[in-house]
């Protein structure tokens, strides 16, 4: 293994522990924030919070959840059966279902594990995707090396360098917007629901619905 792909490694590990802590400052400092832009509507649209799932025995209640896209807009009873995987490894967590995916606080990662354990249910391959295509809009300054190194990562996962840029082209004011414009400032992670959120202030509905099952295939694209 070279020295630059166990860096990259490395990040990717630390990177998913940073976003826990960043969506915990995100839904800390949310109203505040409200009181200092006088632009306070926009940034509220900007920044989503996905609620907290009721976990039972052989299903998930979902409540209030903010993508109208999603199959479980905006409430709806999650049966075990109907899941493929669940991801608990990095971050927020992950519920796989047929051309979706549904997004749980990491505050439930224990019994959102417990529950997965309970019904037999396969554990999701981590995908790092959108935290790679998102890279150029952390509050930091990456290395030539590392960029050709996550832009192979994602060669290696399907894509092109003509799509990553025009993909990167479509997201960009959004994502500046989204990261810098609400004071978020974060310099380690951003990911799908980053992404999500973001898109979801820009687009209408059936605009956003287009959006919204690219981003879900980009997220689950691997070779």
């Amino acid at each position: 293994m070279s020295k630059v792909t166990l860096d990259i490694q490395i990040n990717s590990f630390n990177t998913a522990k940073m976003k826990t802590l960043k969506h915990f400052f995100l839904n800390t400092i949310k109203k505040p924030l409200h009181s200092v832009f006088t632009t306070s509507s926009k940034i509220e649209n900007l920044l989503c919070d996905i609620g907290q799932p009721e976990i039972r025995d052989k299903s998930i209640l979902i409540t209030e959840y903010p993508f109208e896209p999603s199959s479980v807009y905006p409430q709806k009873e999650i049966y075990a059966t109907a899941i493929l995987a669940i991801s608990t490894d990095f971050g927020t967590c992950k519920i796989y279902l047929k051309n979706d995916i549904v997004f749980i606080s990491s505050s439930s990662r224990t019994e959102l594990e417990s529950f997965r354990k309970r019904n037999k249910i396969n554990t999701a391959k981590q995908s790092w995707n959108w935290d790679w295509i998102l890279e150029p809009y952390l509050d930091t300054e990456l290395s030539p090396t590392h960029e050709r190194l996550t832009l192979e990562r994602l060669k290696e996962n399907g894509f092109t360098e003509t799509e990553v840029e025009a993909i990167r082209k479509e997201i960009e004011d959004q994502m500046l917007k989204y990261n810098f414009d609400t004071m978020l400032w974060e310099w380690c992670s951003l990911g799908i629901i980053d992404v999500l959120s973001a898109m979801k202030a820009k687009y209408n509905k059936q605009d956003f619905k287009i959006f919204y099952a690219r981003a879900i295939e980009i997220e689950n694209r691997v070779k």
